[in-house]
């Protein structure tokens, strides 16, 4: 661990993951809530404290496919509480974070709030850390949350309590290790920005171009793209337009990609 700070004590985002029962939130519940906590210090951003994580009845029958991922039996949650009962004590604590953050955190959000009243989560940002890994460190081989974790292999992250993946309480440990870096090089500000757009991607996802470099793409590629026939997606719209709007400005604007009011990644 970085340290033992208290999150009662100092400015603290806290970092949320989820485990659910099935493919969207209509049809399935949450089966758990795992949180860790980073703390502002005077040296700097930390872990505080260690992952927590609650199971959690989801309501009905977990999916055979969903329990192959996190290992989650129905008889694991036969007793446990559901989602509503405990998540006020998470979500709403007397020292309230300063946002909450999770990896592709629209999963998150969408669950929570499927399942709970919006007054639990109303007034607090959430940042996504695979958003703003794309925009800090573009060059990764990935940006999932474990390969980032062995791509870049956070300082301080202890292998026991990052495993195993795909349980609640593990995956907030590795995502926070990210989060702590990334405050590093941003603000929550920043983050919170980049989180709120659309992804901005490295790469194109699919289709003839799949896999290449959108910064590599010729300029007729990038037109190309943007009027398929097919609408690309928001994120590779998103990303396609920025790049198109970096090209029409002065030099590239080189120097300048790293001031948060540009929503381009630095490099």
């Amino acid at each position: 661990m970085d340290g033992t700070l208290s999150p009662q004590s100092a400015p603290y985002v806290r970092v949320i993951d989820l485990e659910t029962s099935d493919r969207d939130a209509t049809r399935g519940g949450i089966v758990e809530i795992g949180w860790q906590d980073v703390a502002h210090a005077p040296d700097g951003w930390q872990l505080a404290d260690s992952p927590r994580a609650r199971l959690t009845h989801p309501g009905g029958p977990i999916a055979p496919w969903t329990t192959s991922i996190h290992h989650i039996t129905d008889q694991d949650v036969r007793d446990a509480p559901s989602i509503a009962t405990i998540a006020p004590d998470i979500l709403r604590p007397p020292a309230r974070p300063l946002a909450f953050a999770a990896h592709r955190a629209s999963f998150e959000q969408g669950w929570l709030r499927a399942h709970l009243p919006p007054t639990l989560m109303a007034g607090t940002g959430w940042i996504c850390t695979y958003k703003c890994a794309l925009r800090l460190w573009p060059d990764e081989p990935g940006h999932s949350n474990q390969g980032l974790r062995y791509s870049r292999r956070p300082a301080g992250l202890e292998t026991h309590l990052g495993n195993p993946a795909h349980r609640a309480g593990p995956d907030a440990y590795v995502t926070a290790h990210h989060l702590r870096d990334m405050l590093a090089l941003a603000s929550i500000e920043d983050l919170l920005q980049w989180s709120r757009q659309p992804a901005l991607l490295v790469k194109v996802p699919h289709g003839p171009l799949r896999g290449r470099r959108i910064r590599g793409l010729a300029t007729d590629d990038l037109d190309r793209l943007l009027a398929a026939p097919h609408p690309p997606g928001p994120d590779l719209a998103f990303t396609l337009r920025l790049e198109r709007a970096r090209r029409a400005m002065p030099d590239g604007i080189p120097a300048l990609t790293r001031q948060p009011s540009l929503p381009f990644p630095p490099g």
